[in-house]
C-alpha cells in the first residue's frame, strides 16, 4: 500500500517537505497533503510499463475520507468555473498489477488530494507535459519500464487566492529511473508554468479584477521546461534525497544549466 521507496532497486524516498504534511498512502502512490494550503506538497508514484492495465476511466471525485473536509480543496473550487481538477498522480500511472488492484488504483487518484486547479485547456489536450512519463518509459526500456515520479504544484507565498484556496502557478515533475541493472539512479526534472505572459502591471490588474468579479486568476499559456533537479528542490522547498546527484543534466555538462524550453519529446534531454 502507498509509494515503495525501493522500487527501483536503488531508493528513492519520498520528498521531505519543509511544512508538515499529512502522509496518504494509497495503491502504488502516495499524496504529502500540505493541510494549512489544502493541496498536495508533492505526490510519489511507482508506474510498472509492463504490467500496465487499460481500466475506463471514470470521473467520479471525492473528499478523502482519512482528513477532514476543511484540510483539502474539493468541488466547490472547481465548480461553476473554467478550472480543470488536474490529476497531480496521472490517473493511468499506477493501473497496473492484478485487474482488482488496478482498479483500485484507478479510483484512488480521484480523491481530491490528489488534483490541484489548472487552466481548462491544460488537461482538455494533448500537452507534452501529459505524455512525459511515457517518454521516460519508452526511454527506459532496457531497465524493465520501471519508474518512480513525483509530482506536485509549486506552492509559492505569491500564489493568487481563488475560493479561499491559493492557485498553484507552476507544477514540478521528476521522473527517476534505474541504469546499470539496477546499480545506480537516473533522475529528470520538469516545470509546467501557467503564469500568464503579461507585464507585471497588467498581471496584477487582471488578477484583481478577476477577484473582484468572483472569477478565477488569469493562467496560462502552457509552458513546459526541463530543468536542473536541483532547482526543482529549490522552487520547492523539497528534500529530494538522492535525486538532484542522480540528475541526467548534471552527467551531460559541467556548466549551469539553464531552463530549456521544450517544444516536443524529442527535445527531452534524458542522457545517453
Amino acid at each position: 500500500m502507498g509509494y515503495d521507496a525501493t522500487f527501483l532497486g536503488p531508493e528513492v524516498p519520498l520528498p521531505v517537505p519543509a511544512q508538515e504534511v499529512r502522509e496518504l498512502p494509497s495503491t502504488h502512490f502516495t499524496v504529502l497533503l500540505d493541510p494549512v494550503r489544502r493541496l498536495a506538497a508533492a505526490t510519489a508514484v511507482n508506474i510498472d510499463g509492463v504490467a500496465l492495465l487499460d481500466v475506463p476511466r471514470g470521473d467520479d471525485w471525492y473528499l478523502d475520507p482519512r482528513v477532514p473536509a476543511g484540510e483539502q480543496a474539493g468541488n466547490e473550487l472547481y465548480a461553476r468555473n473554467d478550472l480543470d481538477r488536474g490529476h497531480l498522480v496521472r490517473r493511468r500511472d499506477p493501473v497496473w498489477g492484478e485487474p482488482g488492484v488496478a482498479a483500485q488504483a484507478n479510483r484512488e487518484t480521484f480523491a481530491y488530494p490528489n488534483a490541484a486547479p489548472q487552466a481548462s485547456g491544460f488537461n482538455q489536450s494533448k500537452e507534452l507535459w501529459l505524455g512525459l512519463e511515457d517518454h521516460v518509459l519508452e526511454h527506459a526500456h532496457a531497465q524493465r519500464l520501471r519508474l518512480s515520479v513525483l509530482t506536485g504544484p509549486v506552492l509559492a507565498g505569491d500564489d493568487p487566492v481563488y475560493r479561499g484556496i491559493a492557485v498553484p502557478r507552476r507544477f514540478w515533475k521528476v521522473a527517476a529511473w534505474a541504469l546499470d541493472g539496477g546499480r545506480r539512479l537516473a533522475a529528470a526534472a520538469f516545470v509546467l508554468d501557467q503564469t500568464p505572459l503579461l507585464h507585471a502591471t497588467e498581471l496584477a490588474a487582471r488578477t484583481h479584477a478577476a477577484a473582484e468579479a468572483g472569477d478565477p486568476p488569469p493562467l496560462g499559456p502552457f509552458r513546459t521546461f526541463q530543468v536542473p533537479v536541483a532547482d526543482v528542490a529549490d522552487l520547492t522547498g523539497l528534500d529530494l534525497g538522492p535525486l538532484p546527484a542522480a540528475d541526467v543534466l548534471a552527467a551531460t555538462t559541467a556548466q549551469q544549466v539553464a531552463w530549456r524550453e521544450l517544444g516536443s519529446a524529442e527535445d527531452v534531454d534524458l542522457g545517453a
